[in-house]
């Protein structure tokens, strides 16, 4: 029998990122904490959650985890594949999604991300992968969940560069440019859960993870953070869950080889 009181901050936030998911949604997935949450969610909680990956395929039920949208297991175990500029056009741009789920390399207060450059553009410190469909996922889902793990590198006081727009540099630009999507609605770190202010829009600390403080919540952010009201503690992880997370992981290591 797993045991509840043994789990890792990242579990913790995986799992808190796969109970954001409903049975009825639409996801659109992003390669690794989110593919984990979105998968874990499928195989308790949601069965007939629909994932749709960027490569085109719709309803997959992959039996490890990807290690890229191309990887074959997602068309082996999908309902059927689309061309990406169809799952663009068609899915994506035509309201078809309810959460887009994503990651980045660094996030801001109002959930604006990058995956672009971290220093200047034209001689950055590091050279990211880059936006891919993300930038698209952030505008045109119905609304957006973010999984990353919490530290300064990550939660930054201002972007440098914004790859996907959250609610824009002020919290204000997503309504002022015209954009009818709810944007980031939920953001679960390794530390807590995030959840932006109604009116300001900004990231506000809504539950914290068991054996978390305020306080490291704090060292872990480059912002002053701000708390709910009602700030809750966070359920800690089933048993359930943690069987089923650390079994699909066990099967993604021995599938690809021992590789993350």
């Amino acid at each position: 029998m797993t045991s509840t009181a043994d789990f890792t901050p990242t579990e913790m936030m995986t799992i808190a990122a796969a109970r954001a998911l409903k049975n009825d949604d639409v996801c659109f997935v992003g390669i690794g904490a989110p593919s984990a949450a979105c998968n874990l969610a499928r195989l308790t909680h949601a069965p007939q959650i629909t994932l749709i990956y960027e490569s085109g395929t719709l309803a997959t039920r992959p039996n490890v985890l990807p290690l890229s949208i191309g990887d074959g297991e997602l068309c082996d175990t999908a309902l059927t594949t689309v061309s990406v500029p169809e799952m663009f056009r068609y899915w994506l741009q035509g309201g078809r999604i309810t959460v887009g789920f994503l990651g980045g390399a660094q996030i801001d207060r109002f959930a604006n991300l990058n995956t672009t450059v971290v220093g200047p553009y034209d001689a950055p410190k590091v050279r990211l992968p880059g936006g891919g469909g993300a930038p698209e996922i952030a505008t045109n889902c119905g609304e957006i969940f973010i999984t990353m793990a919490q530290s300064p590198r990550s939660f930054v006081g201002e972007l440098e560069f914004i790859t996907s727009m959250g609610h824009g540099r002020t919290g204000r630009e997503r309504r002022a440019m015209g954009v009818k999507t709810k944007g980031p609605s939920r953001l679960m770190t390794d530390l807590c859960v995030f959840e932006p202010d109604p009116e300001t829009k900004e990231m506000t600390v809504a539950s914290i993870h068991p054996g978390v403080t305020r306080e490291r919540i704090q060292e872990n952010t480059g912002w002053p953070v701000r708390f709910a009201d009602g700030v809750t503690q966070t359920p800690a992880p089933t048993a359930q869950e943690l069987e089923v997370l650390r079994d699909i992981q066990a099967r993604t290591k021995k599938a690809h080889g021992g590789s993350k």
